[in-house]
C-alpha cells in the first residue's frame, strides 16, 4: 500500500468485494440519481435491495424519476456506511443503467425482499407489503456499469503507516445523540 501523509491521493483505497457485500447487507438506504430534461442532476433517498449484482428500488408511477429514468437510463446509486455497524467513511458510487419494471413477477419477489430489510416480524412485513402494493407501483432495477468506491479505513491505515485491517472501522462523525434539552421517542 502507498504510504501517504495527506488526503490528496486516494488511489488504491477502494472497497474490496467482501466489505462491499457487508455494506449492502448493513445499509438499507441509498441515493438514486438521474438527470432532468434540462440536464440537472437530481437524486432522492430510497430503501433498496441488492440482488443479482443490481440495486432494486420502488416508487409510485407518477414520480418524475420514473419518466426521467425511462427516457434517460443513465443514473447512479450512492451508498454510505454511516449509521451502520461498519462505522463511517465507506462509500460506493455506481454508475448505473436503469430499467423500470411494472410487471407483477418482479413485484412478487421484490416486495417481500424489501419488507424483510425494513421490518422485523412477519406481521410487520405483511403490513409493509400491504401498504406498498399500490396500483401501478413500479420497481426500478439499477445495473452497475462502473464503480467509484472509497474505504476510509484503508486510507487512514496508509496515513498512519499501519497494515490495513478489514475488520477495523472508523466511528461515525455524525451526531448520534440529540442535543441537550431535546428528547426523541421511538415509533
Amino acid at each position: 500500500m502507498t504510504q501517504r501523509d495527506n488526503y490528496s491521493n486516494v488511489k488504491g483505497v477502494d472497497i474490496d468485494p467482501g466489505k462491499r457485500a457487508d455494506l449492502y447487507n448493513a445499509q438499507t438506504e441509498c441515493v438514486v440519481n438521474w438527470t432532468t430534461r434540462d440536464g440537472w442532476p437530481v437524486g432522492v433517498m430510497h430503501r433498496f435491495v441488492w440482488h443479482d449484482d443490481r440495486f432494486w428500488v420502488t416508487c409510485a408511477p407518477q414520480r418524475v424519476r420514473v419518466r426521467a429514468l425511462r427516457e434517460r437510463p443513465q443514473s447512479s446509486v450512492i451508498v454510505s456506511s454511516e449509521g451502520t455497524w461498519l462505522g463511517g467513511d465507506l462509500t460506493t458510487t455506481a454508475k448505473t443503467l436503469a430499467s423500470v419494471h411494472d410487471d407483477q413477477a418482479i413485484r412478487d419477489w421484490f416486495y417481500p425482499a424489501l419488507a424483510r430489510r425494513q421490518r422485523k416480524t412477519p406481521e410487520d412485513q405483511a403490513e409493509f407489503i400491504r401498504r406498498l402494493d399500490t396500483p401501478g407501483r413500479v420497481v426500478i432495477e439499477l445495473t452497475p456499469v462502473a464503480w467509484i468506491t472509497y474505504d476510509g479505513v484503508r486510507l487512514e491505515s496508509s496515513l498512519r503507516g499501519i497494515p490495513y485491517n478489514p475488520c477495523a472501522r472508523k466511528p461515525s462523525r455524525n451526531q448520534t445523540e440529540p442535543p441537550d434539552g431535546r428528547t426523541m421517542v421511538e415509533l
